[in-house]
């Protein structure tokens, strides 16, 4: 399920606990983004049309060969095979399709290729086909990378400081009440997000991806917004005529339920390149873009990096450089690794574990001592 003979980053030699809490560094680097861009040879930052659409290529092809399979021979499976097989299906196929909702995030990020158009074009298909408003969320996605690591401006997994946590939060710090947060992050996290800004930056009134005219987009965004919300109209009335033609299970089982995988592994995924018990983030008084971007970390999925474009172990690069194709994303952290030294993060525990941990471990974030009061690190100590 991988594409075309690109390889993973290879971990470094395996940290202990120890290794993996210890805070990155957050004063200000020795060295330049400038300095970091000239570490990368520079056909990293050439996009092409032909090689960017075989991606899309090979992971179409993967989704409608799991489609074909499960559509034409599960109900040949005697029982209990054919109830076993559907999740089997919901797996695979959510996985594939996480790649496909990459690849349109990428366009979204002029990364796809030279021509904007091209990139929009395609990143609006490929989102609407997942029910995401491509130039809703593109505009917002975009204000994230601008103010990563910022309490103030950052857009979407934006940490509390213990004062701001709802009242209940204590209840929940215990396995169980982790087991709920995570179980309604990663089924309605997404949707939540999207139609009630969940989890994003605050604003003045009611932000909503879904409203052109709402706090998160000037007024030359609108008519895009508008464009969005149209696409994701046209998708949402076409499985409608699916669930009439062929029945509402049907539907979920085919395409609702690998969609729920989708949501859950981008909720997932995002969430755990910014949230870590080594990673700062910073008040107005410290914060500066460089060392925002740099507070993120890379992450180690397994076979699914692969699946997933490389998203998760070259996420650092990406956020440095989010024009750069994913393609060079490798080669390019491999590059820019001893430029940055220890400003460099890179967890290998399995994020089915890192969840888990993450979730107890950073509840909320806070200053420590009298000294760079405008830096934050995550606490779970109520």
């Amino acid at each position: 399920m991988g594409a075309g003979g690109r390889m993973s980053v290879p971990p470094s030699a395996k940290k202990s606990e120890a290794d993996i809490h210890q805070r990155a560094p957050h004063s200000k680097p020795p060295f330049t983004l400038s300095q970091i861009k000239k570490a990368i040879p520079p056909h990293c930052f050439q996009r092409s049309v032909i090689r960017s659409f075989s991606y899309v290529v090979h992971d179409l092809i993967w989704a409608s060969l799991f489609y074909y399979i499960a559509t034409n021979y599960f109900h040949l499976l005697p029982y209990p095979l054919s109830y076993l097989a559907w999740p089997i299906y919901w797996a695979f196929q959510g996985c594939i399709l996480t790649g496909v909702w990459v690849i349109a995030h990428e366009c979204g990020h002029h990364a796809f290729s030279d021509y904007q158009w091209l990139d929009n074009t395609v990143g609006l298909i490929l989102h609407s086909a997942l029910l995401v408003p491509y130039f809703s969320w593109k505009y917002s996605h975009r204000r994230h990378h601008s103010n990563t690591g910022s309490l103030d401006k950052d857009e979407v997994f934006v940490p509390k400081t213990k004062s701001q946590l709802a009242w209940y939060s204590k209840y929940l710090n215990n396995p169980p009440g982790r087991f709920i947060t995570l179980t309604i992050q990663l089924t309605i996290g997404w949707p939540l997000y999207l139609m009630f800004n969940v989890s994003g930056r605050p604003y003045s009134r009611f932000a909503c991806h879904f409203d052109p005219h709402g706090p998160i987009y000037s007024e030359r965004e609108r008519l895009q917004i508008y464009i969005s919300d149209a696409s994701v109209l046209a998708i949402t009335y076409g499985l409608y005529r699916l669930a009439v033609s062929k029945g509402v299970a049907w539907v979920l089982c085919v395409y609702g339920c690998p969609l729920l995988i989708v949501n859950g592994f981008l909720v997932l995924i995002t969430y755990l390149q910014h949230t870590h018990p080594a990673l700062p983030h910073y008040d107005a008084s410290e914060w500066d873009w460089l060392r925002g971007a740099l507070a993120t970390i890379d992450r180690d999925y397994g076979i699914l990096n692969k699946v997933f474009h490389n998203i998760t172990d070259t996420h650092m690069a990406h956020h440095l450089f989010s024009t750069m194709p994913h393609y060079h994303a490798m080669e390019a952290t491999k590059a820019i690794k001893p430029v940055l030294g220890d400003y460099y993060q890179f967890d290998g525990t399995p994020f089915y574990k890192a969840m888990w941990r993450e979730a107890k471990e950073c509840i909320y974030v806070g200053p420590e001592g009298d000294h760079n009061k405008g830096v934050f690190w995550y606490q779970n100590k109520f």
